[in-house]
């Protein structure tokens, strides 16, 4: 579905992501972990087409997309949930919803809105308020639903937990598994918080100093992984 291959990103003369290699399975659901500032969302937005690579390949779904602008990329079923969610505050949950299909062809923007409801219920009342005073786990809900919009074979989240309740946390994991499970959408996840990645995850990457170091299911990640790699 997705492969990255000796990928290197450089903010000017520092290096952030250095000869990285990935690939993520059809279905799956991959968990990127990793200390903060390891190349994590570098990674994300560069598989995006947000920043540009100095060298690799990046193949999604049979396709070379490595020189291909971020909203091809979207074209081709790739979807992006940014850290800090970027809804537009002064457009309504509605219109943000709306964005999210704009420039898909032949997506019936009702029926859309109503699939995406179905899994985030609790955005139904707040379909004329603007995004911008909904509270950061509506917010997010709203990120994600507005990702799923565009028909996206695979969505890239960055740290969907960011600044929301626990209890909110683990119902997003449980949505974003029911998609997964129930339409096949690949994902990939970003994410600091071990709880969530483990309720949502089957796999784990972990990114080092902007090269993976270690892989495996979610049940092999155990307390000595955890030390080694992500404990602070």
């Amino acid at each position: 579905m997705f492969k990255a291959t000796d990928v290197n990103v450089s903010y000017g003369k520092s290096k952030v992501i250095n000869n990285l290699s990935i690939e993520i399975k059809k279905g799956s659901r991959t968990a990127i972990l990793g200390r903060n500032g390891v190349g994590k969302t570098t990674f994300l937005k560069s598989a995006m087409g947000v920043l540009p690579m100095s060298t690799g390949t990046l193949i999604f779904d049979g396709q070379d997309i490595t020189k291909m602008k971020t909203h091809k990329r979207a074209l081709c079923g790739l979807g992006y949930v940014p850290q800090g969610r970027e809804i537009i505050p002064l457009m309504t949950v509605e219109e943000n919803l709306e964005l999210g299909a704009m420039g898909h062809k032949d997506i019936n923007m009702q029926e859309k809105k109503g699939w995406v409801l179905d899994y985030f219920p609790a955005l139904k009342i707040h379909m004329k308020r603007n995004g911008g005073v909904l509270s950061g786990g509506l917010q997010q809900q709203l990120a994600i639903a507005r990702c799923l919009m565009g028909e996206p074979k695979m969505i890239l989240l960055d740290e969907p937990t960011e600044g929301i309740q626990p209890n909110v946390v683990m119902e997003i994991a449980d949505t974003l598994k029911k998609i997964a499970q129930e339409t096949g959408i690949t994902i990939a996840v970003v994410e600091q918080n071990l709880k969530f990645a483990r309720r949502l995850a089957e796999e784990f990457v972990i990114i080092q100093k902007g090269t993976v170091v270690t892989r495996g299911n979610m049940e092999e990640l155990n307390d000595g992984i955890i030390k080694k790699y992500l404990s602070v």
